[in-house]
């Protein structure tokens, strides 16, 4: 069975947890072998002495069909050990857990910061400080046609504040290897809607979605990031700020990542202006065909 599951050496070195794009991430991936290291330790002292009890302690041919085992329960120095080992095993793992916690929960001074707001069904990204020539925030509004695109750079450290439109939502992008729960009106509902990251480590483009169920379209409720070198980053959002002259308005999220692409054609699908990694769901509730990619239903 482990060689049909086809899984290369660096995902049995992970135990399967996917690899992460950021150090919060990288710490709660070595929390999570810690873990299981630890876990596995434990089931083979425990078989261990299971087999070891059902071999050596097995009632012997020359035994009287009525005898009784010695009896243990009363071992003071057994009973001992059965409690101070598993309290030192539960203590020391409670305590590397609030270390990564603690390390993924901070809230400090960053590069930039980035606004998140959630709403029925779907995402809109702010930076503020940056502003459109009609003086509003550059923003990413998502809609049922169109992912949203949250675009960042990399090597830096990013600030994020959140909070819902409406219920209940929850940012999550795998690669992160965490969620946090984005709340309608945080401070009445006490929770701390400011989290950080410390860099992305790699550009890409990395899928998002809630992990909230939110309601009737939460299935369909994706983003997607798009890491971006700090060079091309700041260009894009130097982008963000001007007006597209081929159509006289603010450029789009999407129009500022085609022209950075023509300026640098190096970048690739990064630089595409539609998400690469997820795609819109139809939102007729009368739709019953298979839900298909775009080029996949047009062929």
């Amino acid at each position: 069975m482990p060689f049909l599951t086809a899984c290369g050496i660096e995902d049995v070195l992970r135990f399967g947890f996917p690899e992460g794009v950021t150090p919060q991430a990288e710490q709660i991936r070595h929390l999570w072998i810690g873990s299981v290291v630890a876990a596995l330790v434990v089931g083979v002292v425990t078989w261990g002495a299971m087999f070891w009890a059902v071999i050596f302690h097995r009632k012997k041919k020359e035994e009287a069909a009525d005898a009784i085992p010695r009896q243990t329960q009363y071992n003071l120095p057994l009973e001992l050990v059965f409690t101070v080992i598993p309290t030192i095993i539960v203590a020391v793992l409670f305590g590397f857990t609030v270390l990564v916690q603690n390390y993924a929960d901070k809230d400090e001074a960053t590069d930039m910061t980035v606004d998140i707001a959630a709403k029925q069904w779907n995402w809109d990204f702010s930076y503020p400080g940056h502003t459109t020539p009609d003086g509003k925030d550059v923003v990413t509004i998502g809609t049922s046609d169109t992912i949203p695109i949250l675009v960042l750079p990399t090597e830096r450290s990013i600030t994020f504040n959140q909070y819902s439109n409406d219920v209940i939502h929850s940012f999550y992008v795998p690669e992160f290897l965490f969620k946090r729960d984005v709340f309608p009106l945080p401070d009445k509902n006490d929770q701390d809607p400011t989290w950080v990251i410390d860099r992305i480590d790699r550009e890409g483009a990395f899928v998002g979605r809630c992990a909230e169920l939110c309601g009737a379209y939460h299935a369909m409720m994706n983003f997607e990031v798009r890491a971006l070198s700090p060079v091309r980053f700041d260009r894009w959002l130097e982008l963000r700020t001007q007006v597209n002259p081929a159509t006289g308005a603010p450029y789009t999220a999407g129009e500022a990542l085609a022209a950075v692409g023509r300026e640098d054609p190096t970048c690739g699908e990064l630089c595409a202006p539609l998400a690469t990694t997820t795609y819109p769901f139809p939102t007729d509730r009368t739709y019953r065909s298979a839900q298909l990619p775009p080029s996949a239903a047009g062929s």
